[in-house]
C-alpha cells in the first residue's frame, strides 16, 4: 500500500523515515494556521484602535499593514478590502445580538406573543445600530449593496418575516420585513440622529406607531 504523502509544499527531510516528514509536514500546517490566526486577531486589532483613535475614514489597509508591521498583502489576502474588514469588527457584536433574539429570554426571545416580540426586536435593533453605528456606516459606505446580501440581514428579515407571517398570515410578509426594518439602515439613522435632531427613543416610537398598522385587525 502507498505510503500516505505529506501535503504538498512540504516533503520528508533526505534520509528520514516517511512518517517523520508527514508529521513535520502536520506540525508546519498547525504552525501556519497559528500564524494566520493571530494575524487576523493583529490585524483586527489595530482596525480597532484606528477606528477608536482617528475614526472610521481613517481606516485603510495600508494603515493596517502600518499598524501591524504585516505586509499590506496579507491584509489584503486576509480581508479582501476596507468593507470586509468592517464587517469582520462588526462580527462578533452581531453574533451576541443574534443569540439575544434567537434564544435569548422574553421578550426579545422565543416564548413571547409574536407582535410584542416583533417590537422587542424593533428596540433592540435600534440601540444594536446605534451602538456602532459609526462603523457600520463606513462599512455601508465602503459597499452600499453588502448590507442587503449579507448573513446578518438575511437572518433579521427571516425573523422579521416569520413574525409578521404569525400576526397576518395574509400580509406578504417578506416585503413588510424590508420596510420594517428599513428605519434602522445606519445611514438612515445616522441622517436622523446625527444631522437631524431625532433620538433613538423617537425611532423606537415610530416603530410602535408602524406596529400598530399591522396589529390592527381587518
Amino acid at each position: 500500500m502507498d505510503q500516505p504523502q505529506p501535503p504538498r509544499g512540504h516533503l520528508p527531510l533526505a534520509g528520514g523515515p516517511a512518517g517523520d516528514g508527514a508529521e513535520r509536514a502536520e506540525r508546519a500546517g498547525r504552525a501556519e494556521r497559528a500564524d494566520a490566526a493571530d494575524n487576523r486577531r493583529r490585524i483586527l486589532e489595530a482596525a480597532t484602535r484606528i477606528i477608536a483613535e482617528k475614526g472610521p475614514d481613517a481606516l485603510t489597509m495600508n494603515a493596517v499593514a502600518h499598524e501591524t508591521g504585516i505586509g499590506v498583502g496579507t491584509v489584503y489576502r486576509r480581508f479582501g478590502d476596507v468593507a470586509q474588514l468592517l464587517f469582520a469588527l462588526l462580527e462578533e457584536r452581531e453574533k451576541q445580538f443574534q443569540e439575544a433574539f434567537m434564544t435569548g429570554p422574553p421578550p426579545l426571545g422565543p416564548d413571547t406573543p409574536p407582535l410584542q416580540r416583533l417590537r422587542a426586536f424593533l428596540h433592540a435593533l435600534a440601540d444594536r445600530v446605534a451602538d456602532q453605528l459609526d462603523m457600520m456606516v463606513a462599512a455601508e459606505t465602503a459597499a452600499p449593496s453588502a448590507r442587503y446580501s449579507s448573513g446578518a440581514y438575511a437572518t433579521m428579515h427571516t425573523h422579521v418575516t416569520v413574525l409578521v407571517t404569525r400576526i397576518r398570515p395574509e400580509a406578504d410578509a417578506s416585503l413588510l420585513a424590508h420596510m420594517l426594518l428599513a428605519p434602522f439602515t445606519p445611514s438612515l439613522m445616522h441622517h436622523l440622529t446625527r444631522d437631524g435632531t431625532r433620538t433613538v427613543d423617537e425611532l423606537k416610537a415610530a416603530a410602535d406607531q408602524l406596529l400598530l398598522g399591522l396589529a390592527r385587525p381587518r
